[in-house]
């Protein structure tokens, strides 16, 4: 409707024009015109036209600007404009002298000149400017503020928003987090995050749909716990797939991006773009294990040598125990002679309390500690099942492909400490 009643009035604005266009004539050429009226109707009709050309590009032009605007981050768009009005501020402060100079008539056209140039220039530089200090030229307009001046001056960190991935929000982890106060700042869930929650719920696959419902739970739980602190990114970046547009969001707003995926991670990484993998930050908090120390570890099943017996820490890092083979069911004191870290988890070496070890830890990574573990440190095969753990678990990823074991380096790397 809008766009109709520009174009309506570019046309009426055009006729108008070449209708009293006529009247600017010369009076000698009005003389010599046979039929005045005809022409008036011949200037009224080109001006119709002209209008409704420039009414076409000029709805064009905003129809692209409003699509960038739409697209723009708030404090991306307010910094701008802001630096846009100071630039424009300081050109016509410094061009006011020249407005009221008394120029002689063969240089009438110095004034309008220098006001355009002035303004285009220090207008674009304002915008310029803007974009890349503009967090700064926000932080003047509360100087009053202690947290942020220390901000500025370079005491404190800022509390950088933390961007929910789809994996994060599907593991369900991301609750604890938030509630133990380890996460600061606002979160933010991508529009495109929450469009791959719904369409993972309306999918045929009860697998797929389960996960995409628990995710949908989540976010409406956190939303009724958190408020305002929960904010919904409703910029539709253009990409394909939703990890291309989390990066262009986290590129714009500067946040952190949080996620269980260990390649998004580290594309992340590689676009120097701030991430936080949940997989390594449970890692991180888990207790460190140092070889020497002696743990009443129940043996739940034999390893895959004939000398191993498998057992699990309470966080879920697997022990591999030498001597321990055919002693299922029993808690046996062990001691730790070794441990293997990776990024994608953990795993423990032991042997039983005074007996010698049968076999280097080390050699045990090669030939696997127990059925299905292929000799992977850690991974979903390493976890054991723990009581009244859903079929769902922390299962992360886009459509089902969380389940993937970390040794393909598929979607949603878990962390072992995960339940299967």
């Amino acid at each position: 409707m809008l766009d109709s009643l520009i174009l309506i009035l570019f046309v009426i604005s055009g006729a108008a024009a070449g209708w009293l266009g006529v009247d600017l004539l010369p009076e000698q050429q009005l003389i010599r015109i046979p039929n005045l009226e005809q022409l008036t109707w011949i200037l009224g009709a080109v001006g119709a036209g002209v209008g409704l050309v420039a009414g076409l590009v000029f709805r064009q032009l905003r129809q692209t600007l409003m699509r960038q605007v739409r697209s723009m981050p708030t404090d991306l768009l307010v910094s701008r404009a802001v630096g846009l009005i100071l630039g424009l501020l300081v050109a016509n402060l410094l061009i006011s002298p020249i407005l009221f100079l008394s120029l002689p008539w063969e240089l009438v056209l110095v004034k309008p000149l220098a006001a355009v140039t002035a303004n285009v220039f220090f207008g674009v530089s304002g915008y310029n400017l803007a974009e890349v200090h503009g967090r700064t030229l926000l932080r003047l307009f509360n100087p009053t503020n202690a947290e942020a001046l220390l901000v500025a001056d370079g005491v404190l960190m800022p509390a950088t928003a933390k961007i929910l991935d789809t994996s994060v929000i599907i593991d369900g982890r991301i609750r604890g987090l938030l509630e133990s106060g380890l996460l600061e700042g606002q979160v933010i869930v991508a529009q495109a995050v929450i469009d791959e929650l719904q369409a993972l719920a309306d999918s045929s696959n009860t697998e797929k749909r389960a996960k995409g419902r628990r995710g949908l739970k989540l976010l409406s739980d956190l939303r009724e716990r958190y408020g305002r602190r929960l904010v919904v990114n409703t910029t539709r970046y253009e990409g394909n797939g939703v990890d291309d547009k989390l990066l262009k969001l986290a590129e714009d707003t500067g946040g952190t991006l949080l996620t269980a995926d260990y390649n998004l991670a580290k594309v992340a990484e590689v676009q120097s773009l701030k991430v936080m993998n949940l997989s390594e930050l449970v890692i991180a908090l888990r207790p460190e294990v140092q070889p020497g120390d002696e743990l009443n570890l129940k043996i739940v099943r034999d390893g895959k040598e004939s000398h191993q017996g498998v057992g699990y820490l309470e966080d879920g890092t697997m022990v591999v125990v030498d001597g321990a083979h055919g002693r299922s069911g029993e808690r046996l004191a062990v001691v730790v002679t070794g441990a293997l870290q990776t990024p994608t988890g953990r795993m423990v070496f032991g042997r039983l309390d005074g007996a010698e070890p049968t076999q280097d830890p080390a050699a045990s990574t090669t030939s696997g500690a127990a059925p299905g573990a292929s000799g992977n440190a850690s991974g979903p095969a390493a976890t054991p099942p723990r009581a009244g753990a859903s079929g769902g678990g922390s299962g992360s990823g886009r459509g089902g492909k969380g389940k993937s074991a970390p040794k393909r380096g598929g979607k949603g790397d878990q962390d072992p400490a995960s339940p299967r």
